[in-house]
């Protein structure tokens, strides 16, 4: 993990999320209780970058905006914030980044790590933990093991070895790619590998993510949060549900008052004070 400029609250982060254990230990039960309330608590949104607000990483930072001030935040935020929980209960957590592969066209070839991952060490077996993948998010720690379908409360994943998998542009470099199960098909989510990462790694990545024209998050909105039995996502004026009994239901946002409402009732954010701002923001977005 980075390193911590400032101790975690943990009280204030367990009454955030809703988590009542406070004599947790570092088991395999509470990283699982852990990971399955944070993303639904805490929600995925890049609001501060359509803002052209800087993403700071520091752990008070983190703690001001995703904790006190009930926001959301991305994949370096949620996940540093969750690692230092972890750490602070006496897990051993590893810091990671990956390749983003969902949705990407891989003619253009290789995605850059720009996604932050975690691996957490428990009773002598390790997990993938990640809490910070908008829509996709995880819920359930994953065992990292190969070719091992594992279900979650929000769909079902598998960790692939891509150095041996014929079908990808990885072979024989060392790896793991993410998959989930959409409708009966594996879909690759991300590329990752053990390679160590560092402060000065993250803080390029967030940089880029935060602030170049080309990066998703400059062009539009992204919001995703899970609730038992459902994901939520919201990609500019287009709200998507899927429901594991029900499928997938799409709305679309007529206008900003209507999105404003589901940030807050849908996504439990609690709207930055800069709203005028944010709407002529808002308004800008495409279709």
């Amino acid at each position: 993990m980075t390193g911590q400029d400032a101790p975690i609250d943990l009280a204030a982060y367990f009454h955030r999320i809703g988590f009542t254990d406070a004599e947790a230990k570092p088991s395999l039960d509470t990283l699982r209780a852990l990971h399955a309330l944070h993303p639904q608590a805490i929600p995925f949104e890049n609001l501060d970058v359509l803002l052209g607000r800087p993403v700071r990483l520091d752990l008070a930072s983190l703690q001001q905006k995703l904790v006190a001030e009930q926001r959301g935040g991305f994949c370096f935020e949620h996940n540093t914030l969750f690692g230092s929980v972890l750490e602070a209960l006496g897990f051993r957590v590893g810091s990671y980044a990956a390749r983003v592969l969902w949705n990407h066209d891989m003619s253009l070839g290789m995605p850059p790590r720009t996604h932050m991952i975690l691996l957490v060490d428990v009773d002598e077996q390790r997990y993938l933990t990640d809490v910070g993948f908008g829509g996709l998010t995880l819920s359930a720690p994953l065992l990292l093991q190969t070719n091992l379908e594992q279900t979650t409360p929000h769909g079902a994943f598998q960790v692939r070895d891509a150095a041996v998998e014929s079908d990808t542009q990885f072979v024989g470099l060392p790896g793991f790619v993410l998959e989930t199960q959409i409708k009966g098909d594996w879909k690759p989510v991300y590329r990752f590998d053990l390679d160590p990462q560092f402060e000065a790694d993250y803080a390029v990545a967030n940089h880029f993510m935060s602030t170049h024209p080309h990066s998703l998050f400059m062009q539009h909105l992204v919001a995703g949060r899970v609730t038992p039995g459902k994901r939520l996502g919201l990609l500019n004026h287009t709200l998507s549900i899927h429901d594991e009994r029900q499928g997938t239901h799409k709305r679309h946002l007529a206008n900003v008052e209507e999105l404003r409402c589901v940030l807050t009732n849908e996504f439990k954010i609690r709207l930055p004070d800069a709203l005028a701002e944010l709407e002529a923001a808002i308004v800008k977005l495409p279709d």
